[in-house]
């Protein structure tokens, strides 16, 4: 596989669908979770909760990704960002953009497309040029921050 089919086998698409999929469905064993932990049959949120928080830390970073390289405006892609923190809100939200036809085409700023343009851009150019590299970098990067985000826990209610 060379470097451009490489980067254009998963479109922006096909990539935000999947983790505004696996989004709502993370969203839905917490929830699961939580009801079964308030009726007291077992305690599941441990790991609903931890599974939700590696998808949702995916989701965003996916969510930038898409919204860098379709030019989203500031607004929607905020949107965007702000509604992985509502139950089942990203999907809707996939099919309304999808539905606007933001998030047609493939990965603009792969080799042979357009010439990337401030810091974002490069960056985003750099991981479309080294795809294999950057998913492991960004796999790391996004454990490193769920595992420090594990090892402070959950928001204790101050007195």
């Amino acid at each position: 596989m060379t470097v451009n089919e490489e980067s254009n086998a998963v479109s922006p698409r096909a990539l935000f669908r999947g983790f505004a999929i696996a989004e709502m469905f993370t969203w839905a064993g917490l929830i699961t979770a939580l009801i079964l932990r308030a009726t007291e049959v077992t305690n599941l949120v441990p790991i609903a909760g931890g599974i939700h928080g590696f998808v949702f830390l995916c989701y965003v970073v996916t969510t930038t990704f898409v919204w860098v390289n379709q030019k989203w405006s500031f607004t929607l892609g905020l949107v965007g960002l702000l509604l992985a923190i509502v139950p089942f809100a990203t999907v809707p939200f996939e099919i309304a953009v999808d539905r606007r036809g933001l998030l047609t085409g493939g990965w603009r700023l792969a080799p042979g497309g357009d010439e990337p343009r401030g810091l974002i851009e490069h960056a985003q150019a750099w991981v479309l040029r080294h795809v294999r590299l950057a998913i492991l970098l960004l796999l790391i990067l996004v454990t490193v921050i769920f595992l420090i985000l594990l090892w402070l826990g959950p928001p204790v209610p101050r007195s």
